[in-house]
């Protein structure tokens, strides 16, 4: 295993459920049946689905992907009975080309291509349940949101954000990253609110977005914080710009006959997926052609039919598997 970075001892992640476990494995299993074959678990997060792909696929190895360095200390204890068959990689995943230069597999006298790609898009179970993390809207916590920890220097934390930016662009960053109706009047409490005193935890926050939403809106739909979250964890992370260059990368590095499946927690990912994934699957050619000329027809083969869902059975089992979405194509043209 490779992993250059001190990472801190906790947690165990013994209580750690994948979303769609099956589902992904089904997926991923055949192109991953030759011997060296490779996925990037580019998300690896605990380990949970690199550990199952590396049980079901004993030819496999696997290139895990993470920023967080506690989550990769966890994969690294989890994943320790598999030897050399795994590497670990501290990075963000839309460097995912660089890690597959270093340990993908030859791709016929081109640049290295790797089998199967993985990405378990959204928060962690070791950055959710990890409280001095910050990310949830339940407790109590500093307002950090860094998916790569505390000693991440490389983005603001969310506290930092709410101290300094105008009211226009928090509002923005609610409007968008968390399709909050009542952006504009949570971004002016919040500027009102830290004329007295800064942010530095969750719960100020939650009271603050509490009291700016209408009394109808808190009485329904759950926790009014939510949006306010998921949209400062992704302005924090710079989630969806991270995807935007992740993906395409992802495709352009799957090896012939590999697959690239993703889960995806909210509509505005699931739409990049969706639109990257579609273009690919078709002909780069007008429509009313009358012959796809060779090396012009899809790039992919879209193996979901849209996007697929957990059953209610999951859900009821693990309901962080409620929101999923999960879509998957296989490249069936070699890059040109």
């Amino acid at each position: 295993m490779l992993s250059d970075d001190p990472v801190p001892a906790e947690p165990t992640g013994a209580g750690h459920v994948p979303v769609l476990l099956e589902r992904v494995v089904e997926l991923v299993s055949p192109a991953l049946q030759a011997p060296g074959s490779v996925l990037v678990d580019a998300t690896l997060g605990l380990g949970g689905h690199t550990e199952a792909i590396l049980d079901r696929c004993p030819q496999a190895r696997v290139v895990g992907l993470d920023r967080d360095p506690m989550a990769l200390a966890v994969a690294a204890r989890r994943l320790s009975r598999f030897g050399d068959r795994v590497r670990l990689v501290h990075t963000v995943y839309d460097a995912i080309d660089d890690a597959v230069d270093t340990y993908g597999r030859g791709g016929g006298g081109g640049r290295p291509c790797v089998d199967a790609v993985l990405f378990d898009l959204g928060v962690s179970s070791v950055q959710l349940d990890r409280t001095e993390r910050g990310f949830s809207y339940a407790t109590d916590a500093p307002l950090d949101m860094r998916m790569g920890g505390p000693g991440d220097t490389s983005s603001l934390t969310a506290a930092e954000l709410l101290n300094t930016w105008s009211a226009r662009d928090i509002a923005r960053v609610l409007r968008e990253f968390g399709e909050e109706r009542f952006a504009r009047r949570i971004a002016d409490a919040v500027v009102r609110a830290r004329e007295t005193e800064p942010f530095t935890t969750s719960g100020r926050l939650v009271e603050v977005v509490r009291s700016a939403v209408p009394a109808a809106t808190r009485r329904t739909g759950g926790n009014p914080a939510k949006r306010t979250f998921q949209a400062l964890r992704i302005a924090v992370n710079d989630e969806l710009a991270v995807l935007r260059r992740a993906l395409p990368a992802a495709l352009a590095v799957t090896c012939l006959h590999g697959r690239v499946v993703v889960l995806a927690y909210h509509s505005l990912e699931d739409r990049i997926v969706k639109t990257e994934l579609a273009a690919g699957a078709r002909a780069d050619v007008p429509d009313d052609f009358p012959v796809v000329p060779a090396g012009h027809g899809p790039v992919l083969r879209l193996l979901t039919r849209g996007a697929e869902q957990a059953s209610a059975a999951e859900v009821e089992a693990n309901p962080r598997a409620r929101s999923v979405r999960l879509r998957a194509a296989e490249r069936i043209r070699a890059a040109a």
